[in-house]
């Protein structure tokens, strides 16, 4: 696919990186040219323009994009206006940040495909990784479920994943699992990334930097955990 990401601040700029990494053509835009300078060599293209400007947004390729992004977060004001902006010039798919209630509801009005609250998704995820313990990744299903990837722990090296026996022993689900491996991105620059593994082989190894993604309640993955840590 091919995104479109006003605001190349640190969320903008990492979400840049991450869907270059995955495949996808990047544009990015931003205000500021230390943010163009610190992107520019790593996504497909990137605009110096004031997207609060309607005239300025002319340059931007919109209708050959599938998505826009609006990741300003800092500057309330230059958020609202490039959605207006952006939906007057007939923009159909628009994904925007908000940095506050107040912002969301705002864009809530807009009848965008999206508002990202990154900071307080954040928050949530990193209380659920702070109780369950260090190096997990948490996504909160409901009250109390979770999905959690984390680091296979020195227990399950070397065991075949067809004999961790989560469902049965511990009430969870093996959702899947990664290894490290290095590939290259569509500019050409190589970078480290994770590569699904086979879990369904049954002469497959957890091996040491593998990463486990399982799925239970909270109490069932601290059981897990208080076992075999």
């Amino acid at each position: 696919m091919k995104y479109l990401i006003i605001g190349l601040g640190i969320f903008g700029d990492n979400l840049a990186r991450d869907l270059t990494d995955m495949g996808h053509e990047v544009i990015g835009a931003d205000i500021c040219q230390s943010n163009i300078d610190d992107i520019k060599d790593y996504i497909s293209t990137v605009y110096l323009i004031d997207s609060t400007e309607e005239s300025a947004l002319d340059v931007l390729p919109l209708r050959n994009v599938d998505v826009v992004v609006v990741a300003i977060g800092e500057n309330f004001g230059a958020s609202i206006r490039t959605v207006a902006l952006l939906k007057k010039a007939g923009v159909k798919h628009i994904y925007a940040r908000a940095t506050d209630s107040i912002h969301e509801a705002i864009l809530e009005g807009f009848h965008i495909d999206r508002v990202l609250t990154p900071e307080q998704r954040a928050a949530a995820d990193l209380t659920h990784e702070m109780q369950l313990g260090p190096g997990m990744t948490t996504m909160k299903v409901d009250d109390e479920r979770l999905v959690v990837r984390v680091a296979a722990p020195e227990y399950f090296i070397g065991m075949t994943y067809g004999s961790f026996n989560l469902p049965k022993d511990y009430d969870l689900t093996l959702v899947g699992a990664s290894r490290p491996s290095e590939h290259d991105n569509v500019l050409g620059i190589t970078h480290r990334t994770l590569r699904p593994v086979n879990i369904d082989d049954a002469d497959e190894k957890c091996l040491a930097g593998d990463v486990i993604t399982i799925f239970g309640t909270r109490k069932a993955i601290s059981d897990l955990y208080r076992h075999i840590l």
